[in-house]
C-alpha cells in the first residue's frame, strides 16, 4: 500500500462563483478537464443532482480513457469535494478536492487528490510516483480551466 497526494494550484481572474460553476457540474468538464479527448468516443452518464451535492458522472472509454465514477460529496462556496473511482484500466478510489477562495484577482484555486495505490499500482508507485504521473494533467487542466472562466467572465 502507497498513499499519495497530488496537488496544483493556480489563479484566476475570475469571480469564485464562476470557477466554482465550472468544476460542481460535470458537463461543463468537458470544456476544460485534461483528459477530454483520449477517447472520442466515450460514453457519459449523468445522474443525480445537476450541479453541486449529490452530481454523479460516469464514464467508459478506450485503454487511454478507463472507465471510472465520480460523485460530489461535498460542496460548500470554497471548496467542491469529489469521490472517484477508477474501474478501469485498475481499480483506485481516491478523493479530489478543489478549493476556489477569493483571491486580489478573482479566485486561488487549488485543486488536491489523495487517496492509496495497492497491488502492483503500489509497486508501480515506488518507479514513479502519482506527483509525476498526474502532475502535469492537473497543470493542463487547471490552465484550462481558467481559460474558460476568464473568457466567460
Amino acid at each position: 500500500m502507497a498513499e499519495f497526494t497530488v496537488t496544483r494550484a493556480i489563479e484566476i481572474h475570475a469571480t469564485p462563483e464562476r470557477v466554482r460553476s465550472l468544476i460542481e457540474d460535470f458537463r461543463r468538464w468537458t470544456e476544460w478537464s485534461p483528459w477530454e479527448g483520449l477517447d472520442p468516443e466515450l460514453k457519459r452518464t449523468y445522474t443525480g443532482a445537476a450541479r453541486g451535492l449529490g452530481a454523479a458522472y460516469a464514464w467508459e472509454g478506450n485503454k487511454k480513457a478507463g472507465s471510472g465514477t465520480m460523485e460530489i460529496v461535498g460542496a460548500g462556496d470554497e471548496e467542491v469535494r469529489i469521490d472517484l473511482r477508477f474501474v478501469k484500466p485498475f481499480k483506485q478510489a481516491s478523493t479530489s478536492l478543489f478549493q476556489i477562495r477569493p483571491s486580489g484577482h478573482g479566485a486561488s484555486v487549488s485543486w488536491t487528490m489523495t487517496g492509496t495505490q495497492r497491488g502492483l499500482a503500489a509497486i508501480f508507485s515506488k518507479v514513479m510516483s502519482m506527483d509525476k504521473l498526474i502532475g502535469k494533467d492537473f497543470e493542463k487542466g487547471l490552465a484550462q480551466l481558467r481559460e474558460v472562466a476568464e473568457s466567460d467572465s
